[in-house]
């Protein structure tokens, strides 16, 4: 088994079962080559750490903010996606206390291994919430998660790129940005799309996705920042 108590450090939580802290952190894939791996996989304390998660932000926002419900939809979303549960779990250097299988674990810069990562924050919440009751679980979402509202409000990072893009284009320059599909590769079932901003005819960036939106999506971030926007 792994230490993971320098983890235990770093987020100011002691767990009394180490078992259900190391299960968090058990990628199913890590049991197909590891059959005889006394715990199960962490998908059952994601899905129960993503409602700890889900609830709490919910009852901090509306606890704090006035707004109507669908800007604190939004907001909550920002909080409690993919991307940034992804990050939280890298400045937490989860991945030191992962069980992956080989595979995966050579796979380090996927898309894939952002939704692990991700999964596997919400399987710490849910494992704490099992092992030490809601406060811990609430203190340790106000320390790195809700932190980060506030940037996320004053970045307004709560809005998607392309509309980000689009607004800051129109203000700045009068230009409402275009898309085109600079390439695709692939098969049918898997194809990758590069697809480029455009504010005119000037290519500001191009971005890649498994779909012409998500690429999109990922030209626009890219767009933003070169911009300075």
């Amino acid at each position: 088994m792994k230490d993971c108590s320098a983890l235990e450090k770093r987020i100011g939580v002691e767990f009394k079962n180490k078992d259900l802290l190391t299960q968090a952190f058990v990628h199913r894939s890590y049991l197909n080559e590891h059959p005889d791996f006394p715990l199960g996989h962490n998908e059952r304390l994601e899905f129960l750490g993503d409602a700890v998660l889900e609830l709490v932000v919910t009852e901090y926002l509306y606890d704090n903010y006035p707004n109507p419900e669908g800007e604190l939809t939004n907001w909550r979303a920002a909080l409690v996606n993919a991307r940034m549960l992804a990050d939280l779990a890298g400045d937490l250097q989860i991945e030191d206390c992962m069980y992956l299988s080989r595979g995966e674990s050579r796979d380090s810069q996927s898309k894939a291994r952002q939704y692990i990562l991700a999964n596997a924050f919400e399987a710490l919440i849910g494992a704490m919430y099992l092992d030490l009751g809601m406060e811990p679980c609430r203190k340790f979402i106000k320390q790195f998660v809700l932190s980060h509202l506030q940037r996320i409000l004053e970045q307004h990072l709560y809005v998607d790129p392309k509309s980000r893009f689009q607004e800051a284009a129109q203000e700045t320059l009068g230009i409402t940005p275009t898309y085109r599909v600079i390439s695709e590769i692939g098969p049918d079932h898997a194809k990758e799309f590069n697809v480029g901003a455009y504010l005119g005819d000037e290519l500001i960036a191009s971005g890649t996705g498994t779909s012409k939106q998500e690429a999109q999506i990922s030209a626009a971030e890219k767009a933003l920042h070169k911009k300075g926007w």
